[in-house]
């Protein structure tokens, strides 16, 4: 049996600020949430994870976190700060609007992927200061807390930032270019494995690694499964193999729609995805959550719903999708309303304290 819940546990302890700045209930827990993170990518979970639990973490040191805008650590830099050169000293413009960065399109850096041979300068990642933004960010990552290392300019992304989209996205089907993308791709995870590595190694703290590779539009995948099998999955199962012989955990940040791709996902060593509204969560859950963490999205209640409807609603949930042998994670869960918050914390400790073992 798991952890039998203690009504005790629904004392509030203390209120945290979330990450979109909503105030949290921190309950009083029977592990702390790091211990109910790794136990949950263990899949032998104790609540059900709401978010609140991980820190995150984009560290300074890393230059695409910088250009991109998406910097999270001790220095507190702030979006409008960010843009500039990337590792490869691709130009990204911060964009008040759009609230991150992006490349300007319709000068590409590459016209063809054949030309990267030539073309692409590789960073020296040890020049970066890794000693100095180590101690910058000393008691930065919380012991109680999952620490995720956020990792931005995946595969695909990488390639449009060299190439733009459309032509990033012929590259990957044209005879001609995919055993260059292929080689690009291949050498790309080695220094995605140095530079990880170099993470874990400075910044020793760190549980888990959120790796973002877009591959979706609001109506449909980027791309086939198939296309994403061959020019893809290969060199993210590296990397996470990688991640995973060094005790850490992987989850897979990919925007649009891409329930098609969950399989390629699970073949890409993924350990959890948590798709945008536009995909069926619940639909990913049944045909996949014994395969891969899923986060399903709640009912959406009205902003006038009582307490007992919220209540209603997060014990439906919970026995749905709380299941101790298939279990996932609540997507969306910064805002949720007090009383769902708890009856959700109460019946998912519930139905996960059944687990056999």
């Amino acid at each position: 049996m798991g952890i039998p819940f203690d009504p005790k546990e629904l004392e509030v302890i203390e209120m945290k600020p979330g990450f979109f700045g909503a105030q949290i209930p921190v309950y009083n827990y029977p592990v702390s949430p790091r211990e109910a993170v790794i136990a949950t990518y263990k899949r032998k979970p104790i609540w059900q994870l709401t978010g609140s639990e991980q820190g995150f973490f984009t560290p300074k040191v890393y230059p695409d976190n910088v250009a991109r805008a998406f910097v999270f650590d001790a220095n507190h830099m702030t979006p409008e700060q960010g843009g500039g050169k990337d590792m490869f000293g691709i130009e990204w413009e911060y964009v008040p609007s759009a609230g991150g960065s992006m490349v300007r399109p319709g000068k590409p850096f590459l016209s063809d992927a054949n030309e990267w041979y030539e073309k692409v300068v590789w960073p020296d990642i040890d020049s970066w200061d890794w000693e100095g933004e180590a101690k910058k960010n000393e008691g930065y990552l919380k012991s109680d807390t999952f620490n995720m290392c956020s990792m931005l300019n995946g595969w695909f992304e990488r390639l449009v930032s060299f190439m733009d989209f459309e032509s990033a996205a012929l590259a990957l089907i044209d005879e001609e270019q995919k055993d260059a993308v292929k080689d690009f791709f291949d050498k790309l995870t080695d220094l995605y494995i140095q530079i990880y590595d170099r993470h874990m190694t400075y910044f020793p703290d760190i549980d888990g690694f959120s790796v973002h590779d877009d591959w979706g539009s609001q109506r449909e995948t980027f791309f086939s499964p198939d296309v994403a099998e061959e020019m893809i999955v290969p060199y993210m199962r590296r990397l996470t193999d990688f991640i995973h012989s060094k005790g850490r955990f992987c989850d897979f940040h990919s925007c649009g729609q891409n329930l098609r791709q969950v399989p390629n996902m699970i073949k890409a060593g993924w350990d959890s995805w948590s798709g945008q509204p536009m995909n069926d969560t619940e639909k990913a859950y049944e045909l996949y959550g014994d395969k891969i963490l899923i986060g399903v999205y709640p009912v959406e209640l009205s902003p006038t719903a009582s307490e007992e409807e919220q209540r209603a609603s997060a014990r439906a949930y919970a026995d749905k999708f709380c299941n101790p042998d298939k279990p996932s994670i609540l997507n969306g869960g910064f805002n949720l309303p007090a009383a769902f918050r708890e009856e959700l914390y109460k019946h998912s400790r519930i139905n996960y304290s059944k687990q056999s073992t």
